[in-house]
């Protein structure tokens, strides 16, 4: 348990921090679900913009790495590219 006053406060930044960085992901990975799921090639294009934003967010505020996120937004376009073919 922490006992001076900093790491006191620095614990309750940490414990804000993340609970806002679960929010996020969450919300995040509940809109990539709901993408995935549109069949639709012209709701997939009006969503599309709005979860590559999110993605693009969480990996600048460090919650998954840019990696992760290039790779996401690949996955999805991929997906879209082909609803636009079939």
């Amino acid at each position: 348990m922490a006992n001076h006053k900093a790491t006191k406060k620095d614990m309750r930044q940490a414990e804000k921090r993340r609970d806002r960085n679960r929010y996020y992901g969450k919300t995040t990975r509940n809109a990539i679900r709901d993408l995935r799921t549109i069949e639709e090639k012209k709701a997939v294009d009006e969503k599309m913009p709005d979860v590559l934003s999110m993605i693009d967010k969480l990996a600048k505020r460090g919650v998954i790495h840019k990696n992760k996120a290039a790779n996401l937004k690949s996955k999805l376009a991929k997906r879209a590219n082909k609803l636009a073919v079939a």
